[in-house]
Order: C-alpha cells, then sequence, then structure tokens
C-alpha cells in the first residue's frame, strides 16, 4: 500500500528514523521499523472514510503561489546499488611466486640430454649431482633429489621417473623453500621433522672432502648428524613446533648455508650448523657429564656442568618438561644428547633469539607468558644462599628489582613479558642474575661502559656461540696434545723396536687426527651401549 509523504510527516517518530536511515546509521533495528510502518498503516486504513457510488473525488488541494519553507523530508532510497567488482590481485603464494618467464620444457630437454650420456640411461647418487647443478639446485640437493625419485629403492634413477618427478614440481612448487620441502618431507606431508634430515646429512659426511677424516670412523656420523639436525632446528623452527615450514625455510638462512658447503672445502669455516669443531666441543662436553656413557645425562648429572654454576632451580624447571621434546626427561628423568644441544647452545649464548625463549619458558613456572616478582623472587632466592656460602653480602632483591626493571624497561608495570627481554638487548645479564652465579659475578665486575658499548655495537661480530665454541676446541685439541705426547713420552723408555716414521709424527700434529683419536675411544664405548 502506498503512504502519501504527507501522512509520513504525521508521525514525528517515524519521520527521526527515516532520517538516520537515510544517513545511513546502523543502529535502528529493521524489525522495529517494520512493526512501526505496520501500525502507522493499520490506523490510516481505519481513518480513511468509506467512498460511496457517485461521490465526487476530493478537490486536490492547492498550494499559496509562495509556499513557505518546510522541514526537508529525507529522501528513502529503495534501490541499493550494487557493489563495483574490484579485481585484487593474487597477493598470497605459499608454494612460491610462479615465474612467467621460466622454460621448463627446456629444462626438462637438458636433463633427459645428461641421461644420455649416463650408462644405461641409470644414474646413481654421485651422478645425481650433475643433474642437481642442471636443474638449477645446489650440489648437495642431490640426495633428496635421488631419494624423491625412487632411486632408495632400486639403487638407481631412470630419466623417465626423474623427468616425471621433476616436471610435477616445477608445476606445483616454484620457489628454492617449497621445493626444497617438496623433496625431502614424506609423502603428503608440507613440513620436515628431524628424521627428513638424515639422507641429506648423511651424504654430507660420505661426499664433503673436509669431513674425509669421518670415513674410518662410522661410529661418528650418527652423532655429528644428530647435532647438525639439532642445530638446525634450534635456528630455523622459530614456531617451537617441531616441524619445519616453508616460511621458516625461507626466513632462515639454511639453504644459502647449505649452498656454502659445495664451494668450502674446509667445513670448519662454516660456524652454522654443519661446523664439525663446533660438534666436537658439544660431545665432549656432553661426555665429560654422562658418567655412566648411555648417551643421557641425569639431573645430578646436568648440575655438574661448569662447576655447577647453574642454579638447582633453572635444572629442576628444564627436567620438567618445559623445554624438552617427548616425555622421557618428565617419566624417567633424563636428558638425551639432542636435548643436550639445546641446553648448550642456549647456555654460552643467552643473546640467541632462541635462547631468550629456552629460558623465558624455564622462569615462567605457571605459564601466563609473564615472568611476575614472585617467579623472580623464587630464581634469586638460591642466588643469594650460593653468594652467603662463598662469603659474598648479597644485594637485598628489592633493590636488585630496580635494577633489573630500569635494565628491561618492561611495558608493563611489575611484568617482564618475552618482548621485553628480546627488545631491551640485554636479556643475558638479565637471565644470568638470576640462575648462573658465575656469570652473574663476572657481570658485576665488568665495566657498565663496556657492557653498553657491546650493546650498541651493530657490526658482524661473531655470536657468543661462536666465540665460546672456538676457545673450547683450542682447549681441547691442546688438551689431547699434551695427552698424546704424555703417552709417547711414557712409552719411549720402553720401546726397542723401530721409531716412529715421520709421516706418523706428521699425523699426530693433525687436529683433526688427534679430534678423531679421542673420540673414537669414547664412540667406541658408546657403540656397545647401542647394540644393546
Amino acid at each position: 500500500m502506498m503512504i502519501k509523504e504527507t501522512s509520513l510527516r504525521r508521525d514525528p517518530d517515524l519521520r527521526g528514523e527515516l532520517a538516520f536511515l537515510a544517513r545511513g546509521c546502523d543502529f535502528v533495528l529493521p524489525s522495529r521499523f517494520k512493526k512501526r510502518l505496520k501500525s502507522f498503516q493499520q490506523t490510516q486504513i481505519q481513518n480513511k472514510p468509506e467512498k460511496k457510488p457517485g461521490t465526487p473525488l476530493p478537490p486536490t488541494a492547492t498550494f499559496p503561489s509562495s509556499p513557505r519553507p518546510l522541514s526537508p523530508v529525507p529522501h528513502v532510497n529503495n534501490v541499493v546499488n550494487a557493489p563495483l567488482s574490484i579485481n585484487i590481485p593474487r597477493f598470497y603464494f605459499p608454494e612460491g611466486l610462479p615465474d612467467a618467464c621460466s622454460n621448463h620444457e627446456q629444462t626438462l630437454s637438458k636433463i633427459e640430454t645428461a641421461f644420455m650420456d649416463i650408462e644405461d640411461q641409470k644414474a646413481d647418487i654421485y651422478e645425481m649431482g650433475k643433474i642437481a647443478k642442471l636443474c638449477g639446485c645446489p650440489l648437495y640437493w642431490k640426495a633428496p633429489m635421488f631419494r624423491a625419485a625412487g632411486g632408495e629403492r632400486t639403487g638407481f634413477v631412470s630419466a623417465q621417473s626423474f623427468v616425471a618427478m621433476w616436471r610435477k614440481l616445477l608445476n606445483y612448487h616454484h620457489d628454492d623453500a617449497s621445493k626444497f620441502i617438496c623433496l625431502l618431507a614424506k609423502p603428503s606431508c608440507n613440513s620436515l621433522e628431524q628424521e627428513d634430515f638424515i639422507p641429506l646429512l648423511q651424504d654430507v659426511v660420505d661426499t664433503h672432502p673436509g669431513l674425509t677424516f669421518l670415513k674410518d670412523a662410522p661410529e661418528f656420523h650418527s652423532r655429528y648428524i644428530t647435532t647438525v639436525i639439532q642445530r638446525i632446528f634450534y635456528t630455523v623452527n622459530r614456531s617451537w613446533s617441531g616441524k619445519i615450514t616453508s616460511t621458516e625455510i625461507r626466513k632462515s638462512n639454511f639453504l644459502q648455508t647449505l649452498a656454502l658447503l659445495e664451494e668450502e672445502e674446509d667445513i670448519n669455516q662454516i660456524t652454522d650448523y654443519f661446523s664439525y669443531e663446533h660438534f666436537y666441543v658439544i660431545y665432549c662436553k656432553f661426555w665429560e657429564l654422562d658418567s655412566d656413557h648411555d648417551l643421557y645425562i641425569s639431573q645430578a648429572d646436568l648440575s655438574r656442568y661448569n662447576d655447577q654454576a647453574s642454579s638447582n632451580r633453572i635444572i629442576e624447571r628444564i627436567f620438567s618438561g618445559a623445554v624438552t621434546r617427548g616425555k622421557t626427561v618428565q617419566k624417567e628423568g633424563r636428558m638425551s644428547y639432542a636435548d643436550f644441544v639445546w641446553f648448550l647452545i642456549s647456555e654460552e649464548d643467552k643473546r640467541n633469539p632462541t635462547s631468550i625463549e629456552y629460558w623465558f619458558r624455564c622462569m615462567d613456572m605457571d605459564g601466563d607468558g609473564v615472568l611476575s616478582m614472585y617467579e623472580l623472587e623464587y630464581f634469586y632466592e638460591e642466588q643469594c644462599e650460593r653468594m652467603e656460602a662463598m662469603g659474598i653480602e648479597p644485594l637485598p632483591f628489592h633493590d636488585l628489582l630496580c635494577q633489573m626493571l630500569d635494565l628491561v624497561k618492561p611495558a608493563s608495570d611489575g611484568k617482564i613479558t618475552l618482548r621485553d627481554l628480546k627488545r631491551c638487548r640485554m636479556a643475558h645479564i638479565f637471565y644470568d642474575t638470576f640462575f648462573n652465579l658465575e656469570k652473574y659475578l663476572d657481570h658485576e665486575q665488568r665495566d657498565p661502559f663496556a657492557v653498553q658499548k657491546d650493546v650498541e655495537n651493530e657490526g658482524p661480530e661473531p655470536s657468543d656461540w661462536d666465540r665460546f665454541a672456538a676457545e673450547e676446541y683450542e682447549t681441547l685439541v691442546a688438551e689431547e696434545s699434551a695427552q698424546a705426547q704424555f703417552q709417547e713420552g711414557s712409552f719411549e723408555d720402553y720401546e726397542t723396536e723401530e721409531p716412529v716414521s715421520p709421516s706418523e709424527i706428521g699425523n699426530k700434529g693433525n687436529k683433526s687426527q688427534i679430534v678423531t683419536s679421542s673420540l673414537s675411544e669414547k664412540c667406541g664405548k658408546l657403540q656397545s651401549v647401542d647394540e644393546e
């Protein structure tokens, strides 16, 4: 039923709501408006006089020549304009940005030609290196490529199987990170777990010129591979999920470091992930603590690290499962070698982002994402007890708390978050204050201006972990050399046969030879444990 405009003006409330609608206000409920409108229509029908037959139409209302100004009546537009179609270009490419200029068929043709030069057109894992370079990939992608094309089952890869695999990969994966995940991951998985890296790293151990001395010591292979895997996850897996995604690969330097293995013959120059010297330091530290050499250490064993520098309360938090994977630590009270790698790097490099998260998880006892004053006092109490036992008067907690709050400058009063610690760039001093007495006393005796200079230094300085590993490696090698010379001297008095050849003397002066001979004794004992 049509409603005259003059009739609408008779209801001021309805006029007000129509005005709101005209201005685009959204607080007028449609149901309420319809109810009011229906009530108004019924009133108009009841008040309308009945029209009798033959009754002339009412005269048309006449308006004066000079009409008085009327209040504006809102105009309700019942026609809703359709929104314009906006073409938003695609901006999310989980498998990498497709390259329209790349010629995949030309690449596949080169691969087929390369297989023609191989006997029976079947490539083994060593010949796969040339195929990897033709695909535009680093040399050490050859083992993942070999496995992805089915070479693990048959011992070789045919041209047809490899071309079919590579064509499919090029169609769905467009950048290096996505391709790498596809090659290493299990079928229908889009992330990498720890065991997925084993074939790749075993190939590095077998073929890299910087690790040739390990060919005669296969018992080292699994230890070295475990160390490298843990270092990869420590640095790359920023989500702590235990699964590395393509996004995390893109944000890390892992693929660039993997490509460097092809160019650098001395693997110790690649300090990220692959350094054998770093592995040697980590393994020797674990060996010193593992008194029964079963590849597990107890809470008491870990507390002996660095002459019991870490507090018992922080050790208890580590063994509570706050930063370890699996339930072995919680149920059996034992820490594996893999978990020890995380502990050692976190302990010696508290500036590292993962280390900051590691110790924050340990100190956050209630898991609310905030370090409260109660939690800080809980860890500082043991520090005070240890200082008093050494005859050192500890700083009262209230005074220390003021220092720490000035150091961190938290965004919220009385609460220290993970973001606060990462932002302040002094997390190493903060953590050492609460659970590492030796380093805390070192910080107290150090010039505060030198500490500020270290914070402001933006140069490409080696990390705390790199410095620690280099110093410890030199110390360990010196100890092994001295021990070897002592043993040689003790046997010289009893030797009556041929003297030592110059070649043997040269081998004994080699660091890698000394390191390998030292680890051979350790891994020889551990090998019997693994066999059991």
